[in-house]
């Protein structure tokens, strides 16, 4: 059980690492001034958003704005502390991966129930939002599931060494 939560923590640190590093610097471009960011960005941004077709980026409806500022002021924080957690060994990272992998289940939701009710999703768009609710599945139940590294761990606190007369 031990390589299955090891694979399981790479995935979620993985993926945190992603959202830690892709949220403020290409997702916010779609709700913060373009003039904040150096133009090697905003080029990086446009490429990607012609690259796979990702028409959702090149012009971002109002939802996935609201998405936007929801990952920003919720979700990045809680990337930022799930690699933490999960590098640090940290009891409390299976809550935040729980946490995070609803999050981003439910984010993808919809943004998935939008590519693929337009009827102009293309494979390669469909290629990079799949991974992130795969994500989504091993974070929660890494998050649910007690045998965690990091929760396996047992706590030598001062209530269990042994009394001496």
């Amino acid at each position: 059980m031990g390589v299955v939560s090891a694979v399981a923590d790479a995935v979620v640190v993985l993926f945190s690492l992603t959202i830690a590093v892709a949220a403020p610097l290409i997702d916010a471009q779609s709700v913060l001034p373009h003039t904040l960011y150096p133009a090697p960005l905003r080029d990086l941004k446009r490429w990607y958003a012609d690259e796979f077709g990702d028409y959702l980026m090149a012009q971002p409806p109002g939802f996935l704005r609201g998405l936007v500022w929801f990952e920003l002021a919720f979700l990045w924080p809680l990337a930022v502390a799930n690699l933490y957690g999960v590098l640090a060994r940290r009891r409390w990272a299976a809550t935040t991966s729980l946490i995070a992998g609803v999050s981003t289940l439910t984010s993808m939701s919809a943004i998935l129930g939008e590519i693929l009710g337009s009827g102009i999703a293309t494979d390669k768009l469909l290629q990079m939002y799949v991974p992130f609710v795969v994500f989504a599945v091993v974070a929660i139940l890494r998050g649910l599931c007690p045998c965690s590294s990091s929760a396996a761990a047992p706590s030598l606190g001062p209530s269990s060494r042994k009394k001496r007369a």
